[in-house]
């Protein structure tokens, strides 16, 4: 198998590469993520926000095939990334509760030996259960809102905020391991 960089210091990712026995090494990229300046629907700039993190790495590296994901959260029509501080989450949170929104991971594969690039983004519908304001704190107490999209993790104690989830559960957790398959097979590299 060709070798993987993962561009990013997700814990998260870095542990969904590991369950599926991809070996990879990281490199993050040090793209600011500035996704309200691109343009596009909010998959669309997940997904180049992805490339960009990508290319970055693959022009650092010059060998290998650099996966670059970006996850967003969508109510409405509004984006929301990572939250700022406690009052930024208990926003976002209090916009989310009680009511169904999207997860949108954009993910992009970059060969760094000849710049070939396939990419692409997942979307999943998540319900919020209705919460009361103290619990919505008592979450952000936690510390496990800190740079999560949407200001939770569905991973962890975030599984209590979510009341329902349509479509990849591993695309809210932030890599869509079945699109990634997908896009390693245009790159002649079967996961199995």
């Amino acid at each position: 198998m060709e070798k993987i960089i993962l561009a990013s210091a997700s814990p998260r990712r870095k542990e969904l590469l590991s369950q599926i026995n991809v070996p990879f090494d990281i490199i993050p990229s040090e793209v600011e993520e500035k996704i309200d300046e691109l343009a596009g629907s909010p998959g669309e700039k997940a997904e180049r926000l992805a490339l960009l993190k990508a290319m970055d790495v693959a022009e650092k590296v010059k060998e290998g095939l650099v996966l670059g994901a970006d996850t967003i959260v969508v109510l409405d029509d509004t984006i929301f990334g990572k939250p700022k501080d406690d009052n930024d989450a208990l926003k976002m949170l209090k916009g989310l509760n009680g009511r169904e929104h999207l997860v949108i991971t954009g993910i992009a594969l970059v060969n760094a030996c000849n710049g070939q690039v396939k990419s692409g983004y997942e979307v999943t519908r998540v319900l919020f259960d209705t919460l009361a304001d103290s619990e919505l704190i008592a979450y952000i107490n936690s510390g496990e809102p800190e740079g999560k999209a949407g200001a939770y993790a569905i991973q962890g104690m975030g599984a209590l905020l979510v009341k329902e989830l349509k479509g990849c559960y591993f695309n809210v957790v932030g890599l869509p391991i079945v699109l990634l398959k997908s896009l390693l097979r245009d790159f002649r590299i079967s996961i199995l």
